[in-house]
């Protein structure tokens, strides 16, 4: 994995086990100073000084005892998109004199919906992050190399200390039982779609597009910077696989002052070749726009070209995808 300016590659990719994607943090032996469900809040790790409550500094994260015997903390997050893992950050952000002196991190695949105590029973976890030293105050990220399907994945602290953010970089990987029971969004990061590529990720990721649920604000969608030339911007989304498309949804809710003037939507084929799907459409502010797709070709890439700029908040694609369509969505 490379390094970009900002960080590891990995860090472009989704955030698994997001609340707002749906994850929870299930289980944790102990969280005496701070809640373990602090650790996939979505917004970055926050710190107001001399802020007391009933369990001492008020710490947003998850924060445990001091340790005075042997054994190690543990909290068990359950991924709001179950998928393949290529990064993992352990983000001690304020914690400065109360980090754990070593973390590791192990993953699992579980079908159906086992309970916590189920989960921390389990002896069949796969360590995906090793045993190893972090440092306070910092985001401390880690490359993995995984190509399976996860659904849960463990933090253990070593002893005891606090960690503000787990972040779990990856492709979503869905489940393939259910992809033939009717249709499904092309487009969504449970079904394995990603963004490839963008022209501009000025306010915010791309991958918001594709992210479960409704927006829940402007910053909760895909927003560029202000053009000052002739050109539009564009995002290419790698659909979950081969798929007819049937309608297409631009949702520019939240936009209001700032949403595209246009759109326009291109499918790829199995001939590499391009083809419009919904020509240039002018769009409203803050609406649901759904759009019949009226050509009968199956397409496993899309690109969206908004003009000239501005912010979408959600792109859906439904149609139909057979199992044995799937791309090799946990491969980049």
């Amino acid at each position: 994995m490379t390094e970009s300016d900002t960080g590891p590659d990995f860090l472009l990719l989704p955030d698994l086990a997001l609340r707002s994607f749906g994850g929870a943090v299930v289980w944790a032996n102990d969280e005496s100073f701070a809640e373990k469900e602090n650790l996939i809040r979505p917004e970055k790790a926050g710190y107001r000084p001399s802020t007391f409550g009933h369990k001492g500094q008020v710490y947003d994260g998850w924060e445990t005892r001091r340790r005075r015997e042997d054994g190690v903390d543990q909290a068990i997050v359950r991924l709001g998109i179950p998928g393949a893992i290529y990064g993992i950050v352990v983000d001690t952000s304020w914690f400065k004199g109360n980090y754990p002196s070593q973390i590791s991190v192990e993953a699992l695949h579980v079908d159906g919906y086992p309970s916590a105590a189920e989960l921390a029973e389990r002896d069949d976890w796969t360590p995906i992050v090793a045993r190893v030293k972090v440092y306070g105050d910092t985001r401390n990220a880690f490359d993995v190399t995984s190509t399976e399907r996860w659904t849960h994945v463990r933090l253990t602290m070593y002893p005891d200390g606090g960690v503000a953010r787990l972040r779990v970089h990856g492709i979503g990987v869905p489940d393939p039982d259910f992809l033939a029971l009717g249709p499904i969004d092309l487009a969504a990061l449970e079904n394995g779609a990603l963004v490839t590529a963008c022209s501009n990720r000025f306010y915010s990721s791309p991958q918001n597009l594709l992210a479960p649920g409704m927006p829940q604000s402007m910053g909760d969608g895909w927003e560029t910077a202000r053009r000052r030339d002739k050109g539009n911007d564009w995002v290419e989304v790698r659909l979950a696989g081969r798929g007819l498309p049937r309608v297409i949804e631009l949702d520019t809710t939240y936009f209001i002052a700032n949403s595209p003037g246009a759109a326009v939507v291109h499918g790829r084929t199995a001939d590499n070749e391009w083809i419009e799907l919904l020509p240039r459409t002018p769009l409203q502010p803050d609406t649901r726009h759904r759009f019949p797709v009226l050509i009968d070709v199956p397409v496993d890439q899309l690109r969206l070209d908004i003009h000239p700029d501005g912010g979408m908040a959600r792109l859906r694609v439904f149609g139909d995808l057979k199992p044995e369509d799937l791309a090799e969505r946990w491969r980049r």
